[in-house]
């Protein structure tokens, strides 16, 4: 049985990897990841215990494919896999967790999707997974589990480990505070951000909006962030540009560790003390916002807005473009007549 441990060291593995076609290119990927691995957890050793490594999103593929067909050809995998299999193996030998980057996943349940998928790993195999609830629209044409009528599986896993309370989300997920105030309200302790955020949008000043978000999403929710991102170099996930700057954020919305912005390979770590965050939350009672929600108020935001989509052909650029159109018609952004 594992101990628990309150104080350890989280680290955020950004990568700068080649952009895989086809399946058998994703081996060179997880092969760099496992030595990642190696390098946070017995490199540091003589200083940090590290018990948490986080990839960012897209370590193991990205959607270079513009249709759910031809991701579903190329690129998808089930979970689990051999890439899940290798990283559980060697979480067990070193007795850590590992949060994956996302993989294109297939369920035979639904075999006309693809789902942009990240896998929490235990000592003891795959601890949860977690589908992105908010793909990129439009570009991003894979599912979310709000498209599913009854989705059967926890949309919003939070996993209790010894090390604390673990959740995730992925990358655009953070820009809806709903997915990471959800998290908080199941339990999450320690909230971890996979992501593959572009420039401009990125870690310097005037659009930095992934540590502004980063830093919000922690104070607001009283939890540590742990986010990976990106590092990639522009040859290898073109046209965009990838700005790095993973990092680990406190309970009141401090730097802890920060990669300087920029692409390339970076590991960051820093404490994790969930005693401290713990006494935190039973202490406070000013600034306890997650103890003083009026969730009875916020009637609009139970009203549906973004519609699901109920097929392939609805998870296309221009039919997600639509939807957006007709999302705004219904919200007041856009009063035209088309």
């Amino acid at each position: 049985m594992e101990s628990r441990m309150d104080i350890y060291y989280a680290a955020a593995c950004q990568v700068d990897q080649p952009n895989p076609a086809n399946r058998g290119q994703m081996h060179a990927n997880t092969d760099r990841m496992l030595e990642m691995i190696e390098q946070a957890v017995v490199g540091y050793q003589p200083f940090h215990d590290v018990r948490l490594v986080v990839f960012p999103e897209f370590a193991h593929a990205a959607p270079v494919y513009p249709t759910v067909e031809e991701l579903l050809e190329h690129l998808a995998v089930p979970i689990p896999n051999e890439h899940t299999e290798r990283i559980a193996a060697r979480a067990g030998e070193l007795g850590i967790y590992v949060q994956t980057g996302s993989f294109l996943e297939v369920d035979k349940r639904w075999p006309n999707m693809v789902f942009n998928t990240t896998c929490l790993i235990g000592p003891d195999g795959i601890a949860s997974k977690y589908r992105k609830v908010n793909p990129w629209i439009p570009w991003e044409v894979a599912a979310s589990p709000h498209d599913i009528p009854d989705y059967p599986d926890d949309p919003f896993p939070v996993t209790d480990t010894p090390i604390g309370k673990l959740a995730v989300a992925t990358c655009y997920d953070w820009v809806f505070p709903e997915v990471t105030r959800e998290l908080t309200l199941r339990g999450a302790e320690v909230l971890i951000r996979i992501s593959a955020y572009m420039d401009p949008w990125g870690a310097t000043a005037p659009m930095d909006w992934w540590t502004t978000i980063n830093r919000c999403r922690a104070l607001e929710n009283i939890s540590y962030v742990v986010a990976a991102n990106q590092g990639a170099t522009t040859n290898k996930y073109p046209p965009f540009s990838w700005p790095g700057g993973s990092m680990m954020v406190d309970y009141d919305g401090r730097i802890l560790a920060e990669a300087s912005p920029g692409p390339g390979e970076r590991i960051v770590v820093a404490p994790i003390n969930i005693d401290a965050l713990r006494q935190e939350r039973r202490r406070r009672i000013g600034h306890s916002m997650p103890a003083q929600l009026r969730t009875e108020l916020y009637t609009a935001q139970r009203k549906t807005v973004f519609p699901a989509a109920s097929g392939a052909t609805q998870r296309t650029v221009d039919a997600q473009t639509s939807l957006i159109g007709k999302s705004k018609l219904k919200l007041g952004f856009d009063s035209s007549d088309t």
